[in-house]
């Protein structure tokens, strides 16, 4: 029988209690190996990664360059990139222009005369329209850059790819694998670099989660949002946001998939939000303000996908969890969705589902880190 093995951290935090666990059901007769390898970081932890083939995405890595730190970073990369007020302010801004845009108000063009370049090494439906028809209806124009038109780092290095592009639009979004190719793009793009999701993180995704909880459950500060299934890019971001807002986050997951271990720790020692990763959903979800989920296997690692299903048994949301989670609970998953996999039919379509209203608000936040980024 599994050991239960808890690590309890304990900071002078802004958020009570003070005491942050992240805990873990495991073997004791466990042995360190490396996770998560990012490039030019090894990273080693307790947790043992049953995979059938490794994953291969970025520990959190500075966004510096030359090893000097952005004074106001002119690139929107990492939510923790920015401090409490600033994320908190792209926030209310996402809110007005929504607000302006539902209004049908066609005379707020902030982005006239003005043009982005979209690289997608990834493909996807609400990236590229999200972000397109945001900056559509905010006067810009959108140019689409698929697989196949760069194959940056291939054809082209991504240094040279920055600067070409910088000398013909006013800012970049990138939707890449490694994440290493944004971090290359924004030091040497002059223009602004906005991530779009790397296999480490994906900031604006998390920002349109945080703007979809402050309209249904009034605030995202103080509230408790328990995410279940892979410790993935997601994950990641929603860490980093904890690291800056504060909040309750739960990460359950299987053992060996719990989410990067420098991350997590960068997190918890920011001292700010109240952290646990765990392996028992049924544990943690009481309570909780918002139930969120994922594919249980990610653009590139759909050859794990049975595999996966086996050892992802019992972090299925369905209607049993949300009612664990009581009735005020809402339900959230970034899509696509597996329906009948990482989430049921009936949790996608209850009332409590927010899920097409966070679809909807990728675009909102995404215009609002625009205009950030631009000083607009």
């Amino acid at each position: 029988m599994a050991a239960t093995a808890t690590i309890s951290y304990h900071f002078s935090s802004m958020y009570s209690p003070d005491t942050v666990s992240l805990s873990s059901a495991s073997s004791i007769s466990r042995s360190l190996h490396t996770v998560r390898r990012f490039p030019g970081v090894s990273i080693f932890s307790p947790a043992i990664r049953r995979r059938i083939s490794c994953q291969t995405v970025s520990s959190y890595p500075s966004s510096s360059v030359n090893g000097k730190a952005k004074a106001g970073p002119k690139d929107f990369l990492h939510i923790d990139d920015f401090d409490k007020d600033t994320i908190l302010s792209i926030l209310d801004r996402a809110k007005e222009v929504k607000a302006q845009i539902k209004s049908g108000d066609r005379t707020y063009l902030p982005f006239k005369g003005k043009t982005m370049a979209m690289i997608f090494a990834k493909p996807s439906m609400r990236t590229r329209v999200s972000f397109e028809t945001g900056f559509h209806l905010l006067g810009g124009h959108a140019i689409y850059l698929g697989p196949d038109d760069i194959q940056m780092g291939k054809r082209e290095e991504t240094r040279d790819v920055a600067r070409v592009l910088s000398r013909y639009n006013d800012i970049i979004m990138a939707r890449v694998f490694a994440h290493q190719d944004i971090l290359d793009l924004a030091k040497y793009a002059s223009v602004p670099v906005i991530n779009g999701l790397t296999d480490y993180n994906h900031p604006c995704q998390i920002m349109a989660d945080a703007l979809t909880i402050i309209e249904h459950v009034g605030q995202l500060e103080g509230k408790k949002v328990v995410y279940v299934g892979d410790g993935n890019n997601i994950v990641h971001s929603w860490l980093l946001l904890a690291s800056v807002v504060p909040f309750h986050f739960v990460c359950a997951s299987p053992t060996g998939y719990e989410p990067d271990a420098r991350t997590t720790k960068r997190a918890l020692r920011a001292g700010v939000s109240k952290i646990e990763i765990t392996n028992n959903p049924k544990e943690v979800v009481k309570g909780a303000d918002v139930v969120y989920s994922d594919v249980w296997a990610s653009m590139g690692q759909k050859e794990e996908a049975e595999y996966r299903r086996q050892v992802f048994q019992g972090f299925q949301v369905n209607e049993e969890l949300m009612e664990l989670a009581g009735p005020n609970a809402f339900f959230m998953h970034c899509l696509p969705a597996e329906r009948g996999v990482e989430v049921t039919n009936g949790v996608i379509e209850a009332p409590n589902s927010i899920v097409f209203p966070q679809a909807e608000n990728r675009m909102h936040a995404q215009n609002a880190i625009m205009l950030h980024v631009l000083g607009l």
